[in-house]
């Protein structure tokens, strides 16, 4: 029987996935609202609404499986009319809708990762141009991400994500620009920019990498104090975004570069474009050109005829490199890719025993240098309150995925979504304690 308190048409907007797709989610319930529409973030069950938006991830396995059963879950929820309709958009969903609409039939309808305008139509809204940038926020209201481009040009054998985004589009300068103002109207602090291919930014429209151009237009925006960059391609790395990041204090001393693997042979089975002793070099370069910056990495072990040999040297530059932070997954064979005609040869066994090593020797590195943090000040952005700490992060800290840092609340008060100066008292693995400066 459906409950009385639930809401009528309201929507409940499902995120999975990325920060990619919490943008798509932001943008979405941003036409909602403009459409006059009752539209709620991952509400909890009492106020979930009638109406439900499932924004999936078809990425790897694991991704697949988790979005899967969300859909399932919801459309039995709809079968029991507990909610009156689901609609499914995202990654999954432009990969596999024909299967998916075959076997989940009870969904109301499936839409592409492109198909934004009849997404909105099917809720009942009108796809308005006039807001390009106008986003409902779901981060905490210090932060944003702001995505610089869609979709890959890059041929890397394992990855799904052309299949799924298309080839790269820039937006341009000037709507970044006017974006980033709305954002630090609104309070936002920080940009984090996000993109497949943060490297490949305006190609296609410039004619030449453009990061650079990009950054020097969004640091002169009121109100952002930091700027992070996320998701840069190895190859072609524009190193002119060194310069400006060693000149301008408004951005992060952090890049996320995700290096996949290290050894030559992986490498060019990977069609990455590069080989160990370029990538080696790339990464001392920016060591010298930004002395301190956080390098963020992230490792894929189990790749098809990823001999014990490669997983060692693997190891052996994760061991030299001490890289700041790091993320390793094991592969995931996946269809219509180009690794996909390789035999997928590693055992799944095998798979995780090298992803729990590189993620043993990973924490050892950051307990040695969150040790070498203890006694040093910091500018700390504070995310949220939690349980009994306040939760704030360094510049060299992305949200979700990175060291936080966490003050006693019962000692000390500082305020969410300001700037404090914090002393570091105390480190682990991937935390750090401290108290007001």
């Amino acid at each position: 029987m459906r409950t009385k308190s639930l809401k009528k048409n309201k929507i409940n907007v499902i995120t999975l996935g990325c920060s990619k797709n919490v943008y798509d989610s932001e943008v979405l319930m941003g036409q909602l609202r403009a459409s006059g529409k009752d539209v709620t973030h991952e509400a909890p069950e009492a106020e979930e609404g009638n109406i439900i938006v499932i924004n999936t991830c078809g990425f790897i396995d694991n991704a697949k499986a988790e979005s899967v059963n969300m859909i399932l879950e919801y459309a039995d929820k709809k079968e029991r009319g507990l909610v009156d309709k689901v609609f499914v958009t995202g990654c999954l969903s432009e990969r596999y809708r024909p299967d998916l609409e075959k076997e989940i039939p009870n969904v109301d309808q499936f839409f592409g990762t492109t198909e934004l305008p009849q997404l909105l139509k099917a809720l009942g809204a009108d796809y308005k141009h006039e807001l390009l940038g106008e986003r409902l926020t779901t981060t905490p209201k210090n932060y944003a991400y702001l995505k610089i481009s869609e979709g890959c040009d890059r041929p890397c054998s394992f990855c799904a994500i052309p299949l799924m985004r298309g080839k790269n589009v820039s937006q341009t300068i000037e709507k970044l620009v006017k974006e980033a103002e709305g954002l630090a109207k609104n309070g936002v602090k920080e940009l984090i920019l996000i993109a497949q291919d943060l490297t490949y930014y305006g190609l296609d429209l410039y004619k030449k990498r453009n990061l650079g151009e990009l950054l020097e237009a969004l640091v002169k925006v009121e109100g952002i104090e930091w700027i992070r960059l996320h998701y840069a391609f190895p190859t072609g790395f524009p190193m002119d975004v060194l310069e400006i990041m060693k000149r301008e204090p408004k951005i992060c001393n952090y890049i996320d570069i995700p290096l996949q693997h290290i050894s030559d042979s992986i490498l060019k089975s990977m069609r990455r474009g590069t080989t160990q002793e370029k990538t080696t070099k790339l990464l001392k370069d920016f060591r010298a050109a930004v002395p301190g910056m956080a390098i963020r990495t992230t490792l894929i072990v189990g790749y098809p005829g990823e001999t014990q040999e490669d997983f060692n040297i693997l190891k052996d530059f994760v061991q030299e490199m001490k890289f700041d932070r790091m993320g390793c997954f094991a592969y995931s064979h996946e269809e219509n890719t180009h690794a996909y005609l390789l035999e997928d040869d590693v055992p799944d066994t095998v798979k995780q025993e090298r992803a729990n090593e590189i993620m043993e020797l990973q924490s050892q590195i950051s307990w040695d240098l969150n040790q070498e943090k203890v006694g040093q000040t910091y500018k700390c952005i504070i995310d949220r309150k939690e349980g009994g700490h306040f939760v704030g992060r360094t510049e060299f800290d992305s949200p979700d995925v990175d060291n936080e840092v966490l003050i006693d609340a019962s000692k000390h008060y500082v305020k969410t979504g300001e700037f404090v100066m914090i002393k570091i008292i105390e480190a682990t693995e991937f935390d750090l304690y401290g108290e007001p400066a």
